[in-house]
């Protein structure tokens, strides 16, 4: 925001120079970027009239000016197609200097002396470049220096606020700052009301109350729209960043600067039926006052009458009906929108604006009918006119309520390291505008302005007082504590140990945002567990993670489209959901693959990646531990992965994380190029393994046998394992598949397994007779719990 050091002296006026002022706003968290004049350095320059301007004779596009200063008459040559008689203009007499050194000499142009220069504001740094020279106001003081008639000795201040400060937004939240950091006094602007002249006033009807909760519209009626906007709101406006269009643009405008309300005014005579304040319809269409067409999407807040959209609420206006120079009758529109509401709206369009910048970061819900009365004083002033009644749309329980916040002495000398003293705390809340109650020795109930939406908890009053006391009078001392370490879990694996898993195994870490796209969470999490952000950043960041699933799956899309197609991500990070204690943080690791098995090589064909490839991944996490008989994958359905590829993984009954093959119609909605593959695990469920310990090895040989056997299809591996370890014997040591077969000569729905047993005693060699029994123990389990048949 840029802002004129000089309005801002007016409402406040601290007796410090610009560089103190400038180092007191960023120390206050206002940083300032920048500080620079309003106009170029140079001297020499004064109000001068053009007497007479005839053309030169020897020059279509020069004219030779005659241009008093008052006490003597100049013959100057002109190039300017506005040059005339009877207009005040800025003469740079000879020995005058302009931005850049360059000295004003007599000279001789095309057989004509001239004596002077006639300046464009360009040309004294006081504006972009234009074709024409500088036209001053009729009554400008012929003689006067025009940097004193200008009052361009004034600084441009650049502020960078965070979006927290929203109220700031202002001169008049400045002000507010600076006069709460000096202990001045503010010289707010006096708004009366303006009484209503006529009883004309123009429906308004508010569907979407909820969104906009507050609408204050007036009709001012015979306005002169070609009237000249004062010189002195042309070049605030100037030093604020703002170009000068026309009167009544140009006063919405600089109330938005001066009390941060932004507001809209409407050719009243363009308008077919009432306002209405509503959704937009999905693929409606409206030409905005940049001739951008846009389609605009239905959770897009609208002005609009009988004949559809007028204006994108909080963002900019239609072309359809905005003020032109045959406008006659105007609505002028103050209005509070939810800042959730347009949060995101412009960018998603393509668009930015002084009013959206605004509304995104919350505008005073108590300013809309100061902001129409201020307006409507100025207009009336510069446009005439005759102003309606103020007409108010408002539904008070969907407004913002004013906060109400407990503060103790102990927190604030505990968070600040500082004893500020009960009256020097109250003093700051009071000057800030916060209003203070005392509760008990030392504790106080704040209530917070409408204008401050940045404070909700008592942190936020502790961090205000920091501010307004100063950062750099804290003290700065180190804390003094017995600090005993704390023992380290052995059994527990680290993050950096699975991260180290996964690097090894050819994944890359991603680390996307927290926030994500609505739309994108619903492909991987149905439930309504998510929490919305109160001020998203925008409209497809506007949701807390529940899964690292949609982050992953975006990496994903973005590298494929780029054409990377052998991708291994993975994430660790935290994913968010509401529970009955609030709100609940999980800390998880997933990863997705796509693409080939393996890099692309001459030994190997080209094979694409499958379930068992992510399978063994995630099998890898979980041996971290030193507990991996503690884990199962069951088959279990998860709506975001294949019905026929997806399985919960298990440990000791409770299920910790999921593995699977993305949903061929989610993959299809992503365009992606699949297959996809997908693991999520919470830490917390497989991070905890098991101390390593010794065991001796055995002297004594392995045994082997091998069962072939025919099952069911429906029969898993896993209970068919469990099943042999639990009859087999305590000597068995492990249970191997080496082959699956459910082809020809096998009866349907069934089939083959090849299974190696091995045992091993560690104080003897085991008998024929011994694995003989073990054998006969596991075919006859077998039998009855799967109905298993020993294959000859």
């Amino acid at each position: 925001m840029k802002v004129s050091e000089q309005w801002l002296r007016e409402w406040v006026n601290p007796q410090i120079d610009s560089d103190e002022l400038v180092e007191q706003l960023t120390m206050a968290g206002l940083e300032v970027d920048g500080i620079e004049p309003v106009a170029g350095d140079f001297r020499g320059v004064v109000v001068a009239e053009i007497q007479q301007a005839e053309q030169h004779p020897d020059a279509d596009k020069l004219r030779v000016c005659q241009v008093t200063n008052g006490s003597e008459v100049f013959q100057v040559v002109c190039g300017a197609p506005n040059a005339r008689a009877g207009i005040k203009v800025a003469l740079a007499e000879v020995g005058a200097v302009l931005p850049g050194n360059f000295k004003i000499k007599k000279a001789k142009l095309r057989g004509v002396e001239s004596y002077g220069m006639l300046c464009g504001a360009d040309e004294i740094g006081l504006g972009e470049k234009s074709d024409g020279i500088m036209e001053l106001p009729a009554d400008a003081p012929v003689g006067a220096d025009i940097r004193c008639y200008l009052k361009l000795e004034d600084n441009v201040i650049d502020i960078d606020l965070t979006p927290n400060r929203g109220d700031c937004l202002s001169v008049a939240g400045l002000a507010r700052e600076v006069g709460v950091l000096n202990k001045a006094d503010v010289n707010s602007i006096k708004i009366n009301a303006v009484s209503a002249t006529h009883d004309d006033i123009h429906e308004v009807v508010v569907d979407a109350d909820g969104d906009c909760p507050r609408y204050v519209g007036r009709v001012i009626n015979n306005i002169d729209a070609t009237a000249a906007t004062p010189l002195w709101m042309v070049e605030r406006l100037r030093r604020s960043g703002i170009r000068s269009i026309d009167a009544v643009v140009d006063v919405t405008n600089y109330v938005l600067l001066e009390l941060g309300q932004p507001m809209h005014a409407f050719d009243r005579d363009k308008l077919q039926g009432a306002i209405q304040v509503r959704m937009a319809s999905e693929g409606e269409k409206l030409t905005l006052l940049d001739e951008q067409e846009i389609k605009l999407t239905a959770d897009t807040l609208v002005i609009a009458d009988n004949s559809g959209p007028l204006a994108m609420a909080g963002v900019m206006g239609g072309a359809a009906t905005g003020v032109g120079s045959e406008t006659k009758n105007i609505f002028l529109e103050s209005a509070f929108f939810k800042p959730t509401t347009i949060a995101g709206k412009a960018r998603s369009y393509g668009l930015h604006t002084d009013s959206s910048h605004r509304f995104e970061r919350g505008v005073d819900f108590e300013l809309q009918r100061q902001a129409v009365e201020r307006a409507t004083a100025l207009l009336l002033d510069i446009s005439g006119g005759e102003a309606g009644p103020v007409v108010e749309v408002v539904s008070e329980g969907k407004l913002p309520k004013w906060n109400t916040v407990s503060l103790r002495e102990e927190r604030v000398k505990s968070l600040l390291a500082l004893d500020i003293g009960a009256d020097e705390i109250v003093d700051i809340l009071k000057r800030l505008g916060l209003g203070v109650e005392e509760v008990a020795a030392g504790e106080w109930s704040v209530s917070v302005p409408s204008y401050r939406f940045d404070i909700a908890i008592e942190a936020d009053l502790v961090e205000e007082l920091a501010r307004i006391y100063g950062y750099n009078r804290l003290p700065v001392c180190a804390p003094t504590a017995t600090l005993t370490p704390k023992p380290a879990n052995e059994a527990k694996v680290s993050i950096k140990s699975l991260r180290r898993v996964l690097l090894a195994r050819g994944y890359n870490e991603a680390i996307t945002y927290s926030f994500v796209d609505p739309k994108m969470q619903a492909y991987f999490d149905t439930s309504d567990q998510g929490i919305e952000l109160a001020n998203p950043i925008s409209a497809d960041m506007s949701l807390m993670r529940t899964s690292l699933w949609p982050g992953l799956a975006q990496a994903l899309q973005y590298n494929q489209n780029r054409q990377q197609q052998r991708v291994r991500l993975f994430e660790s990070g935290l994913t968010f959901k509401r529970s009955s204690a609030g709100i609940e943080q999980v800390a998880k690791i997933g990863g997705v693959i796509a693409g080939g098995r393996h890099e692309e090589n001459w030994l190997e064909k080209t094979e694409s990646v499958d379930f068992y490839d992510v399978k063994g991944d995630v099998e890898a996490l979980l041996a971290m531990g030193g507990a991996a008989q503690e884990f199962t994958f069951v088959a279990k359905a998860h709506h975001a992965l294949h019905p026929g590829q997806s399985a919960a993984i298990m440990r000791n009954g409770e299920e910790v994380g999921f593995v699977g093959a993305l949903h061929p119609t989610i993959e299809k909605a992503l365009g992606l190029n699949g297959p996809v593959y997908l693991f999520e695990l919470s830490l917390a469920g497989i991070e905890q393994g098991v101390i390593a310990s010794f065991t001796e090895l055995s002297k004594f040989p392995e045994v082997r046998r091998d069962l072939s056997i025919l099952v069911s299809s429906s029969v898993e591996l896993s209970a068919i394992v469990d099943g042999m370890k639990a009859s087999a014997g305590e000597w068995l040591t492990d249970v191997r598949l080496f082959d699956l077969y459910d082809g020809k000569g096998i009866e349907p729905d069934h089939k083959s397994l090849a299974l190696g047993l091995t045992w091993q005693h560690t104080s003897r060699t085991l008998t024929d007779e011994e694995i003989s029994e073990f054998i006969g123990n596991v075919i006859n389990s077998l039998e009855k719990q799967f109905s298993a048949k020993l294959r000859g």
